[in-house]
């Protein structure tokens, strides 16, 4: 396209040499193109229609005309032909911009680094959200009623202890690819739990906890009224150790704590009293299947 806006302006030369006309050739109107279609007629036979001089003279163009239209302008414009034009003038080609080339082996090892990078990187262990809640074994429901106590145990530290909510679950977040907690409620069997939840899907997870059957029986009996009080003694007699020690905690910050026996606490259990007080079972720590330890506290009963 060089060559040809020289040849563009070698014609324009050529055609001044009989006709006032503009050498920028690309200004030339209908009458100058007639001139130049008469010259190029008289002086090498050459014919361009007024279409073709719109098409490739006056329109900026990327394409280049037919080598034998460029071969009958050049020898108008007084040359042999297109390739003696080009050969009489020298365009210094751009400079080509040298991509310097990279070493394979560096593009190898920054690949295998990022790939090593990002395989680790799968491997460190991430925080991950668990969720457990717990259902009484027999009912098959969420245990609302009873607190329930989560203490969890974790390597090279000191337990922590949470409360499940009102629904009775609670969430922990953790990158340990082992969960291990204890479960304490006072009218549910306490229970170890261990998880190994690497790899798992499912973070969430239905725990079934057995009911405490004597704390459940011990808070009910304060609650009822009794009507055969020797076999309610009997039944008190068999949920508890020879040696039982029973703990009341007050709620006073004057009294603290009583220590009961297992008689003075049957009695305290069945003696008619007129104010009926209704046990809030603590804990409770078996020996066998009899209760050996017991807390409680004890609340004015509301239906008296």
């Amino acid at each position: 396209m060089k060559y040809f806006k020289i040849l563009k302006k070698e014609v324009a030369k050529t055609l001044q040499l009989n006709f006032s006309v503009d050498l920028d050739i690309e200004k030339w109107k209908r009458q100058e193109i007639i001139y130049l279609q008469d010259d190029l007629l008289d002086k090498v036979n050459g014919r361009i229609s007024e279409k073709w001089f719109y098409t490739h003279i006056k329109t900026e163009t990327k394409k280049l005309p037919r080598i034998d239209m460029l071969n009958i302008l050049c020898e108008y414009a007084g040359y042999q032909n297109w390739n003696d034009l080009k050969s009489k003038f020298q365009i210094e080609e751009e400079p080509s911009i040298k991509v310097k080339k990279r070493n394979p082996l560096i593009l190898i090892i920054i690949l295998l680094v990022l790939s090593i990078v990002f395989i680790g990187y799968q491997f460190i262990p991430q925080n991950k959200t668990y969720k457990f809640c717990f259902v009484d074994a027999n009912l098959k429901a969420p245990i609302k009623n009873s607190p329930i106590w989560v203490v969890v145990i974790k390597q090279n530290e000191s337990p922590m202890v949470t409360q499940c909510d009102s629904n009775g679950c609670f969430s922990l977040v953790t990158k340990d690819k082992q969960i291990q907690f204890v479960v304490r409620s006072p009218y549910y069997k306490p229970d170890t739990i261990t998880r190994i939840v690497h790899n798992k899907s499912i973070n969430e997870e239905q725990i079934q906890l057995k009911t405490n059957d004597y704390a459940l029986m011990i808070h009910l009996f304060s609650k009822s009224k009794v009507t055969n009080w020797r076999k309610r003694r009997k039944q008190l007699s068999l949920m508890l150790t020879d040696d039982a020690r029973i703990y009341q905690v007050y709620e006073d910050e004057k009294t603290g704590m009583e220590l009961f026996n297992k008689k003075e606490f049957i009695d305290k259990l069945t003696t008619p009293t007129k104010s009926l007080k209704s046990i809030e079972i603590i804990e409770t720590i078996y020996s066998g299947d009899k209760i050996s330890i017991m807390r409680f506290k004890q609340k004015q009963d509301e239906n008296v």
